[in-house]
């Protein structure tokens, strides 16, 4: 378990005394009983993770004029129910919940004696996770809900423990045996059995009562219309391609495109060569900036701008009635997939985990074409960020979409050189959790001015965003990336001590 140095725990003290319970922020005293705790650990890791603060009174029931270390009732309240509690955590979930990481604060009790608050933070999971006997929960905005089967199936396919393209569709075979099938088949080396047999023993069909049925995988790999097909079945599978003129859509029945938009069809394999393609050749010709008469450059790696397309369409949650929509404005490019992060991936952890496979099927398969867009290693989104630093541009910015219609994430690659200065603050960032003008100033050695454009300029590029209900002399910015943790509170707690419990 990490322990902190005095000065160190008290200001992280002070800061969780001043927080909210949240979707990621959970406070509990600890009793001879552990069932919320247990059932605030197990939604911490179907959801999105979190940080559940044990030893900490709810700030409901502070008394009016009471100061906030009243709160403070530490482990040594009942520090048997504590040890207690750490066995539990190993014995009360199925599947077992890993990447457990634990932090203890020494602090003032609310009595004045010496104590300490200890911090157990929860990784978003991979998997999906019930109490046992106690059914299985998510995290709402400050409180746990027991889900229900329809919501646990679907989490099943969030997390892709299930994939929608492992299972058949009623699609008629012989619209798969198609040129781009030809092309699989002589690089496979499929050479026995039949056209059904041969894709069984792939895993792309299976025999249903005597028929044999595709899956789904296998109509967006072979079909010369997958998107067609599969339309008919509730999910869609193209590409559109949208050129923008200036920084922002304008809604209404004039937008301010500059063509007409592009749908991009076809075999998954053709699709990716086209959708690439395209953008290229978006790029190469270069955009006149709107209302300037400027021509701009666009200068991102053709490796970065591939890789994001291949990973949108491998990746994506192809049960969804929606297309990918790839973005094209005056100062970036916008791609977005349907479905959410899949696996544990997070916007804060994408750059250190990699991709994580949704879709196998579709991954295993692709490579297997004479001249594959993949190599299936999870490296590729590693590789985009080390080719944009070597380019002197902004990290790729992810962001997950869940306030909408249909679930997205939507990669952005900023046409914008990076100021030196943000490489300091980034990492300043990753160790701090948030960052004010002054630390700015001290950091990239300017004054109040320059520091105040700066921050400015990264907000609207969407790479900070400010941290809720701070006033105007005491604002604060965390990067957008992090998501719900936006004070900063889960900084420090990557040490793995599960082996410590």
């Amino acid at each position: 378990m990490i322990d902190l140095t005095p000065a160190q725990a008290g200001s992280r003290v002070g800061a969780l005394l001043h927080a909210r319970e949240s979707k990621t922020l959970d406070f509990k005293r600890i009793s001879s009983k552990h069932g919320r705790m247990i059932e605030t650990v197990c939604a911490f890791a179907n959801s999105e993770g979190g940080l559940l603060v044990i030893g900490v009174g709810d700030a409901k029931e502070l008394k009016p004029g009471a100061k906030p270390q009243s709160r403070l009732f530490g482990i040594e309240e009942n520090p048997e129910g504590f040890d207690d509690f750490r066995r539990q955590i190993l014995a009360r979930f199925a599947p077992p919940i890993e990447n457990l990481h634990w932090m203890r604060l020494p602090c003032t009790l609310h009595d004045g004696a010496a104590g300490h608050i200890v911090l157990l933070r929860v990784e978003k999971s991979a998997r999906v996770h019930s109490v046992v006997g106690n059914g299985t929960w998510t995290r709402m905005d400050a409180s746990n809900r027991e889900m229900v089967a329809t919501e646990i199936a679907e989490l099943h396919y969030q997390r892709g423990v299930r994939s929608a393209v492992s299972e058949t569709v009623p699609i008629l075979l012989t619209l798969l045996e198609t040129s781009t099938w030809t092309r699989f088949v002589t690089s496979r080396g499929l050479r026995s059995g039949t056209f059904a047999q041969q894709l069984q023993n792939v895993g792309l069909a299976v025999a249903i009562d005597g028929e044999v049925q595709p899956t789904r995988a296998a109509v967006l790999l072979f079909a010369d219309e997958p998107g067609s097909l599969l339309a008919a079945h509730g999910s869609r599978a193209d590409i559109r391609l949208m050129v923008y003129d200036g920084k922002q859509p304008v809604p209404g029945s004039t937008p301010n495109l500059r063509k007409a938009p592009k749908t991009i069809r076809g075999p998954l394999i053709d699709q990716i060569d086209a959708a690439v393609r395209a953008v290229l050749d978006e790029l190469s010709q270069g955009l006149t900036l709107s209302g300037s008469g400027f021509n701009t450059q666009h200068v991102y790696p053709e490796r970065v701008v591939k890789e994001a397309i291949v990973n949108a369409v491998i990746h994506r949650d192809y049960r969804l009635n929606r297309d990918i929509f790839i973005r094209i404005f005056d100062d970036r490019i916008e791609i977005e997939s349907p479905g959410v992060f899949p696996a544990n991936i997070t916007a804060a952890n994408i750059d250190r985990a990699g991709s994580k496979a949704r879709n196998p099927l579709i991954a295993q398969n692709l490579r297997e074409f004479p001249v594959a867009p993949n190599i299936d290693a999870g490296e590729g989104v590693k590789m985009m960020f080390a080719e944009m630093a070597l380019a002197n541009l902004y990290p790729p910015q992810y962001r997950q979409n869940t306030e909408v219609a249909v679930e997205s994430v939507t990669v952005t690659l900023l046409n914008h050189e990076r100021p030196g200065a943000w490489d300091e603050v980034s990492a300043w960032l990753d160790q701090s959790g948030s960052i004010a003008n002054a630390d700015v100033c001290r950091i990239a050695k300017v004054d109040t001015l320059k520091a105040s454009k700066l921050l400015a300029l990264w907000r609207e590029q969407g790479l900070l965003v400010a941290l809720p209900g701070r006033g105007k002399r005491n604002m604060a910015y965390a990067k957008a990336a992090q998501g719900a943790d936006q004070s900063g509170l889960l900084s420090g707690l990557e040490e793995n001590n599960h082996e410590d419990t």
